[in-house]
């Protein structure tokens, strides 16, 4: 299926980042770095990957961020492991 050309409108992007918040430091440092690297628009596909990341416990997320555990079954879609790889590298 190809992406979605519909961008997260200002709202939706303020809940997104709202939601980034985590209570684990490393995992909030990462989703930040994230948010402020970004220079193109958050494309719908983009937010949902990111909701279903933001999903997961905190050290559920961080053990994915660090390569300890594969992505969950449920969760192993193309735009989550892209979004994924990305995290990774920050």
């Amino acid at each position: 299926m190809p992406p979605s050309t519909a961008f997260a409108d200002a709202t939706e992007l303020s809940r997104l980042r709202w939601r980034a918040r985590r209570g684990m430091l490393e995992n909030d440092l990462i989703l930040q770095r994230y948010f402020a690297q970004r220079e193109t628009p958050f494309g719908q596909d983009e937010v949902d990957a990111l909701n279903a990341l933001l999903a997961l416990d905190d050290n559920t997320l961080f053990d994915l961020f660090l390569h300890n555990s594969p992505l969950p079954q449920e969760l192993d879609l193309p735009r989550v492991r892209e979004l994924l790889d990305t995290l990774q590298r920050l």
